[in-house]
């Protein structure tokens, strides 16, 4: 798949992405235009649904504007403020100590470096290159579950993790479209290129998939 097949895909499913559900993160990041939200957002969802990601997230975001709000909650009241995400006990012990470092180190701001991100306590590429791209519009491309099956699916690169795909999309994607990766490509995994059974019958651009594992 060449840069103007590459384009056409992208552009198809930006026209189709209107009827699928966009990630929660996304959403944040679309109404609030916050790093921190969407930092913490991103944190709170992995191993959650998107249903409970979405309920906790109002829930959260209504009591803690900033990191400041979160060093002061009591551990105990933060664990009930986000279950019943994954893990939501260790997940409010890694939300105190990323409050604790973006307060002690960067004067209570979201860093816009993938190096200062990636230092940051349980924040990895993932979640980082997220926050450059939906929280500062910064060109970075997010790869999760969704993204690495679909590219491989669709023979665009033959990967076998996150990193080396990332590595892979950095040279084949147009570095305009970095950032509509993970909000397009996760709202089309979970709509129509499923993990199990896709729906390639209702795939609007399945001329351009070779189905790899189908």
């Amino acid at each position: 798949m060449g840069e103007r097949e590459v384009r056409e895909v992208f552009r198809i499913l930006e026209r189709e992405s209107e009827k699928w559900n966009a990630p929660v993160v996304t959403l944040v990041a679309q109404r609030s235009k916050d790093p921190f939200q969407v930092l913490v957002c991103a944190l709170l969802s992995t191993r959650t649904r998107d249903e409970t990601t979405a309920k906790v997230c109002k829930r959260f975001l209504e009591k803690v504007k900033g990191p400041e709000d979160l060093l002061r909650i009591p551990l105990s009241e933060l664990e009930g403020l986000i279950y019943p995400v994954g893990f939501y006990r260790t997940k409010a012990r890694q939300l105190k100590d990323l409050a604790k470092d973006l307060v002690e180190r960067f004067g209570g701001r979201v860093p816009d470096r993938l190096e200062d991100l990636l230092s940051l306590k349980g924040v990895g590429r993932k979640v980082a290159n997220l926050v450059l791209a939906d929280g500062y519009g910064i060109p970075a491309i997010c790869v999760d579950t969704h993204v690495h099956r679909i590219v491989n699916r669709w023979g665009l690169v033959r990967t076998k993790t996150p990193e080396r795909t990332e590595e892979e999309l950095m040279k084949k994607v147009p570095k305009d479209l970095w950032t509509s990766v993970n909000r397009l490509l996760v709202a089309f995994g979970q709509t129509i290129c499923t993990p199990l059974k896709p729906k390639c019958g209702e795939c609007p651009v399945e001329r351009f998939c070779k189905k790899v594992g189908v």
